[in-house]
């Protein structure tokens, strides 16, 4: 290849990689705020000091005292495949829905909610409950770092995410122990399983947390879908695309980064008028995936089991650290947790 043809295709490629960013900034700008669901009330929310807002919070069932490690995700699932069908019942399926970076307080927002996934699955005689990330419950000092990769990991293999190598974003997990993604796929539980998202720290980069068990399922033919779109609304599609086929993947994980972005970006807490939006509009998509799980043809002769949780908290811009506000997250279920 001659130097002036290089030359020109670098420098495409640099035009290309400056435009996405560019243009992923101002896509998550324009799509996190303003939000159509923000409630007339929101512009007058009045920050409170964290630990009272958390004795204030009537949709959880605990106290955050007992508040239980988010490796119960992991449990919830495979207590749900491994548990006899219902009556009337054919078919197993669940889904998680993550809402990446979404404090424990935001959940204030719910009582003036014009349209909430959270709300809908409580209303249906489901629970939700505080939990905890970082390894260890707080005030004791986190063994992990309250980010993405080690909130997730822990999630979909039930431990947390120390004792495997993942200890914070940009490390690889070894092959084994292997994900819900690839277990309940490869022993047969599940016809098949699919991961969506839009951060490319997932399995989408040589250091990304799960390029190990996506390169895995694609050379050993497991059915296991790993999806990456550039924003939100990308993974909106394409989880929706899923749910709306009549085969849909029987386990659905994914995670929605409307909080993160913005929290950090402008701030983390419903103390921000942005990240009050961002709140507003993830918890909204939420419940257009639930919508779209009810209107299956098939819903009534299939068991669901729907959860909603996050995999860590914030302060200030950022999180990764040790704060209360950073360790406590939440589990949402349609079916009893405690």
């Amino acid at each position: 290849m001659k130097k002036a043809t290089k030359t020109v295709i670098c420098v495409i490629a640099a035009v290309l990689v400056i435009g996405a960013a560019v243009g992923g900034y101002v896509g998550y700008q324009l799509t996190y705020h303003p939000s159509k669901w923000l409630a007339e009330s929101d512009a007058d929310f009045a920050e409170k000091p964290f630990e009272e807002t958390l004795g204030e919070l009537t949709a959880l069932s605990n106290t955050w005292e007992e508040a239980v490690p988010q490796t119960e995700i992991y449990n919830l699932v495979k207590d749900h495949f491994d548990a006899p069908l219902p009556a009337g019942k054919t078919e197993k399926k669940a889904i998680v829905i993550g809402y990446d970076g979404c404090r424990v307080d935001a959940l204030r927002l719910l009582p003036t909610a014009k349209r909430s996934a959270i709300n809908h699955l409580l209303d249906g005689g489901g629970q939700g409950v505080f939990s905890y990330c970082g390894g260890v419950m707080y005030p004791e000092e986190n063994v992990q770092a309250t980010s993405t990769a080690p909130g997730w990991c822990s999630m979909l293999i039930g431990r947390w995410a120390n004792e495997i190598g993942v200890n914070n974003n940009g490390q690889p997990k070894p092959l084994e122990p292997k994900t819900l993604l690839l277990s309940l796929a490869e022993d047969g539980t599940a016809d098949k399983t699919a991961f969506y998202v839009s951060w490319d720290g997932h399995f989408s980069k040589k250091d990304a947390t799960y390029i190990n068990e996506k390169n895995y399922a694609k050379e050993n033919g497991v059915n296991a879908t790993f999806l990456r779109a550039f924003f939100d609304a990308g993974t909106r599609r394409n989880v929706l695309s899923d749910i709306k086929k009549k085969d849909c993947s029987d386990f659905i994980f994914l995670t929605l980064e409307y909080t993160d972005h913005q929290g950090h970006a402008t701030g983390f807490g419903p103390q921000n008028p942005k990240y009050i939006s961002a709140f507003r509009d993830a918890d909204a998509v939420g419940m257009d995936f639930i919508e779209a799980i009810e209107s299956r043809a098939t819903f009534d002769s299939e068991d669901w089991l729907i959860l909603i949780t996050t995999d860590h908290g914030g302060s200030g811009t950022g999180h990764g650290g040790p704060s209360f506000e950073e360790r406590m997250t939440f589990i949402f279920s349609n079916k009893p947790i405690l």
